[in-house]
């Protein structure tokens, strides 16, 4: 499980400008069963979406292919961490320590 935290690096009105695009990759995206979450963070100064992918290597794929990342208006930080316990909405989700 990943966190994407975006931060805008550019006026509001470049990232509105990149926002339809933006939208229409994260629906995408959505679709795909890669986000469970996602929304604007407050001030809004960039977002967070909470994305379920394989690895970390396909989380940076993805968020090099934001329209955001591509117009420049956005950092992301990615975070992974393993979602031992979850709502009971998100069951499917659970994960498990790695043994090692």
């Amino acid at each position: 499980m990943f966190v994407l935290e975006l931060t805008y690096t550019a006026p509001l009105e470049r990232v509105d400008a990149a926002l339809p695009d933006h939208v229409a990759w994260l629906k995408k995206h959505y679709a795909a069963g890669h986000f469970l979450a996602a929304g604007r963070k407050v001030p809004r100064d960039g977002g967070v979406i909470l994305a379920s992918v394989a690895d970390r290597a396909t989380a940076e794929r993805i968020v090099a292919e934001d329209p955001f990342t591509i117009a420049g208006v956005c950092d992301y930080r990615i975070t992974e961490f393993v979602a031992t316990t979850t709502a009971p909405e998100l069951e499917p989700y659970k994960e498990q320590l790695p043994t090692s």
